[in-house]
């Protein structure tokens, strides 16, 4: 397996580029799998739904499995926004400038290590609420009840209030969704 560094945003752009290219330029034997290292992403909103989505796990690179010589080589560094292989720079042996980039295969380790990561999903919770802010209850026993929020837990998708119950200030546990944020 071999990285190569994209310009940002441009993976899905490059991988199938790329897969048009190779079958083009008779490289498919050398050229054996091209992947973009996502991993799966649940994300609370602040209305309290989730929703699904792969997040890349390194922006800007995309791997490929492939067998290397001077042709593979130079239909991948000719594909539009390929930036370089990631690999050893070698210096020029006369002049100036950078020379060129040796690219450098990726250890067993590695490659599985980036694997196993997007096999695990993540849990990230957008939240706009913060202790000191004024919030509403919307559903449950407290519903139109108004309070402070003095502790918010992103990862339980949780707050605490402070609510005025029978005249007294209580703390009460809520979900994210069961609450509006006074604006």
């Amino acid at each position: 397996w071999y990285a190569i560094q994209v310009a940002s945003g441009c993976e899905k752009k490059v991988k199938a580029s790329l897969e048009q290219r190779i079958q083009t330029l008779d490289v498919a034997d050398r050229v054996l799998q091209i992947e973009i290292p996502q991993t799966p992403v649940r994300k609370v909103r602040k209305d309290g739904k989730h929703h699904d989505v792969d997040e890349k796990v390194f922006p800007g690179y995309v791997l490929i499995r492939m067998l290397l010589d001077d042709e593979a080589w130079q239909v991948i560094k000719s594909t539009p926004h390929v930036i370089n292989f990631v690999g050893a720079e070698q210096r020029r042996a006369y002049g100036r400038g950078r020379g060129h980039v040796k690219p450098m295969p990726l250890s067993r380790a590695e490659v599985e290590r980036i694997f196993k990561q997007t096999q695990e999903q993540k849990t990230v919770v957008k939240v706009d609420m913060e202790a000191g802010d004024r919030i509403t209850v919307l559903s449950g026993p407290f519903k139109d009840f108004e309070g402070e929020v003095i502790e918010v837990s992103p990862e339980r998708s949780k707050l605490k209030a402070l609510l005025s119950i029978f005249g007294r200030d209580t703390p009460v546990e809520l979900e994210f969704n069961q609450v509006q944020k006074e604006s």
